[in-house]
């Protein structure tokens, strides 16, 4: 029996059926045509060899897509259809194969052609600075060890003199396939280690990568502005691509050193600036020294209250590439006195002997609360 007979006619099913449905219509003519139960009728044994093979193809579901796509023709290897029996061979198999299954082969030869040069890897230097250099900015020199094109033979990796030639394994692709029963697998060419090229005579410099080890002095410009973790780019600075290829980025990673009286959010600056209790109840002025070299004078109100924070327009950080500064914050710390003088806790007895409670409306307050609760009770 020809096996040329559609796979869904032989089963018996439609070409929409599930794989539930298939299953059950192979098994259920797997035994109607089994040769131990058909004994030497030559008809049932070649049904059940169709209708194995047949299973076999739609029970998969990659082979079952492309016989739906295009047929028995996915599966012809250069056998049958009369003359030029070679001419279908692995080539225009893979062509089917890789038209219904491109995704999984890196989509396919498309142009072919060489493949594309490895490009260096990207590095990473970290750079420490001030509160005030992340304030006004700066111009600064790093010294890094990286892999650079090798200057004797430009990149190329080849002896002065001479060039690298064309793999004759892969034909310059860089990748080498084989066939294994229906897949197609495609992997790095073993020979050219996936350049497309080889190298008979090397650079001794290099001994025929293109890259040598160097240390290289750059300048680094740190703009204003910049916070913990800003990153600085340094395009085609990071590690050189092997034979020519393009060289990586050096990317500089920012870390600001803890600063003695500031801290940062974002453009605003904090600070916490203790103050004694009659400043507090009086009032009176701070001058607080900021980073862009001013002093600024920090207005105190009479009767604040520890956390009470004090802003200064136009005093904290600038913009990271753009306009206007961030302001300062000042929290108040109200300082209660630990070393009098005898004259002083005499003013302060004095000072007790007349308080009314209206002085302080917030611990008259809270406890004429504290008081009612517990009447209450």
């Amino acid at each position: 029996m020809s096996t040329t007979i559609d796979y869904y006619e032989l089963l018996e099913c439609e070409r929409t059926a599930d794989d539930a449905t298939i299953k059950s219509r192979y098994r259920k003519l797997a035994m109607q045509y089994h040769p131990d139960r058909n004994a030497g009728c030559k008809d049932s044994e070649a049904k059940f060899k169709a209708i194995s093979e047949a299973y076999d193809c739609l029970k998969d579901p990659q082979k079952r897509a492309a016989y739906d796509r295009y047929g028995h023709a996915a599966f012809q290897q250069g056998m049958g259809g009369g003359g030029g029996g070679g001419a279908q061979d692995f080539g225009a198999f893979s062509d089917i194969f890789e038209s219904v299954f491109g995704e999984f082969m890196g989509g396919g030869r498309g142009g072919g052609g060489r493949q594309a040069p490895r490009r260096g890897a990207d590095l990473r230097y970290d750079m420490e600075i001030t509160l005030e250099e992340a304030f006004h900015g700066k111009q600064t020199e790093i010294t890094v060890d990286v892999s650079a094109a090798c200057d004797t033979c430009d990149g190329s990796g080849a002896k002065a003199g001479t060039s690298a030639k064309t793999c004759q394994q892969c034909g310059g692709h860089g990748k080498v396939r084989a066939q294994q029963g229906f897949f197609v697998v495609e992997r790095t060419c073993p020979v050219c280690q996936g350049a497309g090229q080889i190298i008979a005579d090397p650079c001794p410099d290099c001994r025929g990568d293109g890259r040598v080890e160097k240390t290289k002095t750059l300048s680094v410009n740190v703009p204003a502005g910049v916070d913990e973790g800003t990153r600085i780019r340094l395009s085609g600075e990071g590690e050189a691509g092997a034979r020519g290829a393009p060289a990586g980025d050096l990317y500089i990673f920012l870390h600001v050193k803890r600063h003695a009286i500031f801290e940062r959010e974002g453009t605003t600056l904090f600070a916490r600036a203790p103050i004694s209790f009659t400043t507090a109840a009086l009032g009176g002025s701070l001058s607080i020294p900021g980073l862009d070299g001013r002093t600024h004078d920090i207005k105190i109100p009479a009767g604040i209250q520890s956390g009470k924070q004090l802003r200064q327009r136009g005093a904290g950080m600038p913009v990271l590439q753009g306009r206007g500064t961030g302001d300062l914050v000042i929290q108040i710390e109200v300082e209660t006195p630990t070393r009098l003088s005898t004259r002083q806790r005499e003013l302060l007895e004095l000072f007790r002997e007349t308080e009314t409670g209206d002085e302080c409306p917030e611990s008259q307050g809270f406890f004429a609360k504290l008081k009612s609760v517990f009447a209450g009770e």
